[in-house]
């Protein structure tokens, strides 16, 4: 079985016939979003039927979904796709082999573990959860300089208040 790779989550309808706005989270939308290209909403497969691009938002027209009260009924839909064709660049990672990563400071002390991935339009950032709870950790080369996912883990430099509270000082 391949792996899958969110491509878009569904936002509001658009028109009447049954096409939906899409919040990319591909930087392939001409290719995951191409005429009859495959997505997966949930566990069901759909086909695209066509795809543009409106005041800068991504517009797709899916098979089955032929008016407004049907797109309405895919708000918030995840579209999901394989990602076995993926040529990723070095230092790029799909959302799936991160999450689940031991996270460790530079001399390997555990520190916690990837939960979750978060698109943001500036930079991405790792969910973090540890015994002091969940933290927000910026995918940047200077916050975490390796990851490893053969070996399961990827390093943190932890600055204060990345992973802690930081304490008052009264």
């Amino acid at each position: 079985m391949s792996q899958q790779v969110i491509i878009g989550t569904v936002g509001r309808p658009h028109g009447l016939r049954g096409e939906v706005t899409v919040r990319p989270r591909t930087d392939r939308i001409e290719e995951r979003f191409a005429t009859g290209a495959q997505v997966l909403i949930g566990s069901r497969p759909v086909t695209v039927t066509g795809h543009w691009l409106t005041q800068g938002r991504l517009v797709v027209a899916l098979e089955g979904v032929r008016d407004r009260a049907a797109a309405e009924q895919l708000r918030g839909a995840e579209l999901w796709a394989d990602a076995e064709n993926d040529e990723l660049d070095d230092e790029e990672y799909h959302d799936a082999t991160l999450i689940g990563l031991a996270v460790v400071d530079p001399d390997g002390a555990p520190l916690g573990t990837v939960t979750a991935v978060q698109h943001h339009p500036t930079q991405d950032l790792l969910t973090v959860r540890n015994d002091a709870g969940e933290w927000l950790v910026p995918f940047v080369t200077e916050l975490v300089p390796d990851v490893d996912p053969e070996a399961g883990r990827l390093v943190v430099r932890p600055i204060p208040g990345l992973l802690s509270e930081v304490p008052d000082e009264d």
